[in-house]
Order: structure tokens, then sequence, then C-alpha cells
């Protein structure tokens, strides 16, 4: 077929320079020695998801940027088959493990993005400590992770578009965000 001649999908360089990036945030050392997420398999899967989740978010709020958010996370996809695979998943099982992925994406991207739109952060403190730390006994943690989700949005909101179409969406330091709920506050750097 030549449909896919006249698609207009963003470029694969794009696409992995952005999905790179969105990696490598999640596996910023700070989530897991400062900011207490578990520095395990679901852990760093939780973190992903949240960084895929911010970026698709701020993606959707302009029509012509949705193909860029669909190309990201048709990535994601292929990045958890693959996961899947090298952890030794069979290839019977894996549409099974992938379809509970997209349930767990779709749903976190539900929580996260309704806790944003409300102007307290309970809900989403809820939603981090659930989905991210997996016990309310950690709600300390899930402030300090939701000011920094916060401040992530908030920065994602003022980079221009085609400072995304070009694959370089800048991500705070999560070092340099303040713990406070509802205060959020990037810190200057030196």
């Amino acid at each position: 077929m030549i449909f896919h001649l006249f698609r207009r999908t963003p470029g694969e360089a794009t696409i992995a320079r952005l999905y790179g990036m969105i990696v490598a945030q999640a596996r910023a050392q700070a989530f897991y020695r400062d900011y207490g997420v578990p520095d395990t398999v679901n852990g760093r899967f939780e973190m992903v998801v949240l960084h895929t989740c911010l970026l698709l978010r701020r993606l959707d709020g302009e029509p012509q940027a949705r193909p860029l958010g669909q190309a990201v996370f048709d990535r994601f996809c292929l990045d958890m088959d693959d996961h899947l695979r090298e952890f030794g998943v069979g290839d019977l099982a894996v549409p099974r493990k992938m379809q509970k992925i997209g349930e767990a994406f779709f749903g976190r991207q539900k929580a996260y993005g309704a806790a944003l739109d409300s102007s307290h952060d309970e809900g989403l403190v809820a939603a981090l400590a659930r989905n991210v730390f997996g016990a309310q006994s950690r709600v300390a943690d899930a402030r300090r992770l939701a000011a920094y989700v916060r401040a992530a949005g908030a920065s994602l909101a003022r980079q221009e578009t085609g400072v995304l179409g070009r694959g370089e969406p800048i991500f705070p330091d999560p070092e340099r965000i303040s713990a406070g709920v509802g205060d959020y506050v990037e810190c200057e750097r030196p």
C-alpha cells in the first residue's frame, strides 16, 4: 500500500529523541535516592509512565501536536513489548501482558490528568502514593513527587511546540524542586 506515503507522522529520530528524554528523566537518580521511588522494575515503569503522561498531556493540548503524541505513545508500547521479551515473556503471553500495561497506562493517565486539572494536590498525592509507591503510608514521598509533577507540567506548558517537535523537551531537575504541596517552585540554577 502507498498510504504510508501520505501519513503525516513525525520522524523516527525525533520520536527516539523524545522518548529517550522521557526515559532518561524517569531514571534520574534523585527520584530513587531522594524521593523514595522504589528502585525496582515496577518503580522505573511507574516513572516512565508518569513522564510519558506528562508529555502526552502537553502535546494533547494542541491539535497539530497530537500525531507527535501518538507516535510517542506508540514508541512507549514498542519499548514495553521489547522489555517483556527481554524478561523472557513468551510470544503467546506478550499480547495479554501488553493489554495489562495499556490498561495500567490509561488508568494512570486518567488519574493523573484529573488530579492535575484540580487546584488541590490531594488527588495527585493519592494517585502517586497508590501507583508509584504502592502504599498510603508513603504520603510524604508522594507529596514531594506531586510538587515535582506540578513543576514538570508547568515547565512543559511553557515550552513551545516546536521545541517539543524537535525532540527537545526540558524537564525540571528533580533535585531543585521544593517539597511543599501546592507551592511547587523550581529552584534557581547556579
